[in-house]
């Protein structure tokens, strides 16, 4: 049995333990990475504190520590009476005023490493308080930023289109961004329907809406504010960071993580005497499984499991068939490693089918698009953690598995559906 195929059983038996047995996955991966790496692999410590993605603990501490201030002193409390006034009570809409947020920030350019730790916090904590089914806000909010992320402005498209540009396939950029933002949309739909969202829409009664104006009118009432999370100036100045940091990420392209941190200590400087539990309340226990199962992933990276499952794609010699496992691969290994890392080696590797005449190009490279993008609420990729970061009123264990279950179940047909549509069926347009 070769090396790659065991670090990869490895994964699979570290997801049946943790889902036994009340033990954090986290430190599974991370005693997992040591063993595998140092007595199977060989590879240094060093090259193990490598695979650690301190990006991603940096950018989940600091957007959790910051949102943990803008909680305790009850400016999510606002920012939430302002959403439903946006609706004007309707608790139905706000997963679709949240999916076209993201998907028009994404589409203008916004990265998703920006987008996501702005609005989750803010979307989950609405979800907590009018009883929305968490993975449907969560949802909702990853596939909207898919849905305008292979836009010609985004990253996404333009690692897509450029890389399909060196490779001298016809591209069309345009019908990229028609072709996810189509799909994103029904996904969408389907999301809606299956986690409650009907049932929302029709429970937004005048007696509902006249309950969250009265919610709102305690969220802004100045007195409430004074004497339960300090003055009115320190709510002003929380969004003020707020404001500023998504500025600063969106526009001047600051890392979010430390940006998060910048502010959140300038808000507590100005009230140190209201900081003795935020950082208790910061989720350190899914902060460590992220982390610690990303460790073992970046080993199996280093060791080449990923790179042999990429490779299998090359051994297919049927097009079709070919692209069907290409997108499937890539629904698997995007769960766990970077999508645009992913797209950028796939896309080459596949270059014989996307230029094999009887195949649409456009239709593989949106299938491919969709595959590796669709299974990003994970809880190993950035979507998937900052929503078990940021959910609220549930048990982390428990929410964890259903995350892990819906990711699987777009692992399993989100690729697949994608492959049907734009490969095999084909699009009119």
């Amino acid at each position: 049995m070769s090396l790659e195929l065991i670090t990869i059983l490895v994964l699979l038996a570290m997801f049946i333990i943790g889902s036994v047995i009340s033990v954090n996955m986290g430190i599974l991966g991370i005693v997992a990475a040591f063993v595998i790496g140092t007595f199977v692999s060989g590879l240094s410590i060093d090259e193990i504190y490598a695979a650690f993605p301190i990006d991603m603990f940096i950018l989940l501490a600091g957007v959790t520590y910051l949102f943990s201030i803008a909680l305790n002193n009850g400016t999510l409390d606002l920012i939430i009476s302002g959403g439903l006034r946006l609706v004007r009570g309707n608790v139905g809409l706000l997963p679709w005023v949240m999916f076209a947020l993201s998907a028009l920030l994404a589409a203008v350019g916004a990265s998703s490493v920006a987008i996501g730790p702005i609005l989750f916090p803010i979307a989950l904590r609405l979800a907590f308080q009018y009883n929305i089914n968490p993975i449907l806000m969560g949802t909702l909010i990853s596939t909207g930023m898919y849905a305008g992320a292979f836009s010609p402005l985004n990253i996404f498209g333009l690692v897509v289109n450029g890389i399909m540009e060196s490779e001298a396939i016809p591209h069309s950029p345009i019908m990229l961004f028609v072709n996810t933002f189509i799909f994103y949309v029904l996904i969408s739909l389907v999301v809606f329907i299956a986690f409650g969202g009907l049932r929302l829409m029709k429970n937004s009664t005048n007696a509902q809406m006249a309950a969250a104006a009265t919610v709102d009118g305690s969220a802004i009432s100045a007195g409430d504010v004074s004497e339960n999370n300090g003055a009115l100036w320190y709510q002003i100045a929380t969004l003020f960071g707020i404001g500023f940091l998504i500025t600063m990420a969106l526009v001047f392209e600051m890392n979010m993580g430390f940006g998060a941190f910048m502010v959140g200590l300038a808000l507590a400087l100005m009230a140190p005497k209201k900081q003795g539990d935020i950082i208790k309340q910061m989720p350190w226990g899914v902060m460590l499984m992220v982390t610690g199962i990303m460790t073992y992933v970046g080993v199996m990276e280093h060791i080449g499991a990923m790179d042999y499952m990429t490779e299998l794609i090359a051994s297919v010699g049927n097009p079709v068939l070919a692209s069907l496992m290409a997108s499937y691969v890539g629904g698997v290994i995007s769960a766990f490693a970077s999508t645009t890392g992913f797209l950028a080696a796939v896309i080459p590797l596949s270059a014989p089918i996307l230029q094999d005449p009887s195949m649409s190009a456009i239709g593989v490279v949106s299938a491919l698009a969709v595959a590796a993008s669709v299974v990003d609420i994970s809880p190993f990729s950035t979507n998937g953690a900052l929503m078990l970061a940021n959910v609220q009123g549930v048990d982390e264990r428990s929410f964890f598995r259903k995350l892990l279950l819906i990711a699987g179940l777009f692992i399993a047909l989100g690729p697949g559906l994608a492959w049907l549509i734009f490969v095999l069926i084909g699009t009119p347009w």
